[in-house]
């Protein structure tokens, strides 16, 4: 029965994530992630991953930066907002296989040796998409 149980909420994560295209997002989460100070009015979401609800946890990538954050409900202590600008970048490494319960992630190294992880999850080719886009976007921006 346990079994059963958590293998349903599981399956239930895993199927609300989904790789967004920024445009898709509603203006009440543009809104809110906004109010998290992750994005200015003249700045453009092109991809966009939760692993659970957008007012949770959001990784993204936009026409300046790449931002990540963990907004967690209880325990304010846990809430974790990274992010940089793409001329503030030294450097992002792909891991495409983080273990059997990570989602693959591009590690960013910032200029003043500060690192943060940006997650994504979906199928391999989405993957591959997320991660050469970010790249491709922060290499035209640095």
């Amino acid at each position: 029965m346990q079994k059963t149980y958590f293998a349903f909420i599981l399956a239930l994560l895993f199927s609300c994530s989904h790789i967004k295209i920024g445009y898709r997002l509603s203006k009440r989460d543009i809104g809110y992630i906004k109010s998290l100070h992750l994005l200015d009015d003249n700045e453009t979401i092109y991809k966009f991953y939760s692993t659970y609800k957008i007012k949770n946890s959001g990784n993204f990538f936009t026409s300046k930066r790449m931002a990540t954050y963990w907004i967690d409900e209880y325990i304010k202590t846990r809430n974790n907002i990274s992010f940089a600008y793409d001329n503030d970048i030294k450097s992002i490494d792909t891991v495409y296989y983080a273990g059997l319960t990570y989602s693959p992630y591009m590690r960013v190294e910032k200029l003043d040796g500060k690192k943060f992880s940006v997650s994504v999850d979906g199928k391999r080719n989405a993957i591959k998409a997320f991660f050469e886009d970010a790249i491709n976007e922060w290499k035209k921006n640095r």
